[in-house]
């Protein structure tokens, strides 16, 4: 059901429909959530990768201890936000983005030992904090995307660990905080997920106490997961007591922006080919990448609204199967397959839930060169 505030908003919207709609409320409500279910010693970030709209950024800058970038744009959208904290991470941080996370006073996730010798010369002898990002061995939780335990392009291997440890005590101005060890993007498994918390404690304990790092936060990254097709999430009550120390840090996305979002589309056109009816939208991929990226159909529920144009036989559907298609010149252009409607009619409006996260940010906005979807923020 669609709550009354996002229907009112899309009813006020320009025809035919494209709009994304971002509750605030949510976003904060969603974040309270989160820092009552973790350790008070514990530090919640925002990755902005999930969602870059300024509303949304401020709104969660305030709403936690600040905000995860991974690119000099995102670090400029935090400092606007007057983040009270910034981390700056990612693998292919240039020397001008790491000389502006200086600058801005960023705790820097390094990547790799040449880019822990960037960030010194960046520095100048200016304090910077840093945490070393490693690609530990052993198994991560179940996830869509696993970052580490396997070969990736994230971290540094453990081989490489001491190396880095060494740079960084000979460099001026360098403050080594600890270790950044994000290994899983959208887990639906919490206990797995504490599972890993704690090994990841364990470890840094260890790696800490090995190389004489004053161990003072351990960075696990992000992963709460969410379930698009059946509708469940990442079950924060279910990660149980973490430890209080050393300090945590978490950088969620997804969780914290997916359900304060919708994404709707008008529909322009109902045909019927081959055996399949199809809603052609004013909309699709370049704005919602997310269902044709990851192979998946999104739910959608139906909007209706008055018939806007001065033509006769409003076109409409009744008790039948259809596929959700966008306006591009492909067809790859699918967010939906196969979902049954009661009745659907051309004008009426598809609305897909849980889209404030990787929605507009990951899409190609410019083939074909379509307007961009009206943006309602709540």
């Amino acid at each position: 059901m669609l709550p009354d505030r996002v229907t009112a908003a899309l009813r006020t919207a320009a025809r035919p429909v494209c709009a994304y709609v971002y509750d605030t409320a949510t976003l904060r409500a969603t974040a309270a959530a989160v820092r009552a279910a973790l350790p008070p010693s514990a530090t919640l970030l925002y990755a902005v990768k999930a969602n870059g709209h300024c509303a949304v950024v401020r709104t969660l800058a305030a709403a936690t201890d600040g905000l995860e970038v991974a690119s000099g744009g995102e670090l400029a959208l935090a400092v606007a936000a007057g983040a009270r904290r910034i981390a700056f991470g990612g693998p292919a941080k240039t020397p001008a983005e790491l000389s502006g996370a200086v600058a801005a006073g960023a705790t820097v996730n390094v990547e790799s030992v040449l880019e822990l010798r960037r960030l010194v010369r960046a520095a100048a002898g200016r304090p910077v904090r840093v945490a070393l990002r490693v690609n530990r061995a052993g198994a991560a939780p179940s996830g869509s995307h696993h970052m580490t335990g396997t070969a990736t392009p994230f971290g540094l291997d453990e081989a490489d660990l001491g190396a880095a440890v060494a740079v960084a005590r000979a460099a001026a101005g360098v403050d080594l905080v600890g270790f950044h060890l994000h290994a899983v993007s959208n887990s639906l498994d919490p206990a797995g997920y504490a599972a890993f918390v704690h090994a990841a404690v364990a470890w840094s304990v260890s790696a800490a106490a090995a190389h004489g790092v004053d161990l003072r936060e351990v960075n696990v990254g992000g992963g709460f997961g969410i379930d698009y097709v059946g509708g469940g999430s990442f079950d924060v009550a279910g990660l149980g007591a973490l430890p209080a120390q050393p300090p945590l840090v978490f950088e969620l996305g997804r969780y914290l922006a997916a359900d304060a979002g919708w994404y709707a589309a008008e529909v322009l056109d109902l045909k019927r080919t081959h055996g399949r009816w199809f809603a052609v939208l004013r909309g699709g991929t370049h704005h919602f990448r997310l269902p044709a990226a990851w192979g998946y159909s999104h739910p959608f529920e139906v909007l209706p609204l008055p018939w806007a144009e001065p033509l006769p036989d409003r076109p409409s559907v009744r008790g039948v199967e259809v596929d959700a298609v966008g306006e591009l010149c492909t067809p790859r252009d699918v967010l939906t397959r196969g979902q049954p409607v009661g009745e659907l009619r051309v004008g009426d409006v598809l609305v897909f839930p849980r889209t404030g996260a990787y929605g507009w940010d990951i899409s190609h906005h410019d083939f074909l060169r379509h307007p961009p979807p009206e943006v309602l923020i709540l």
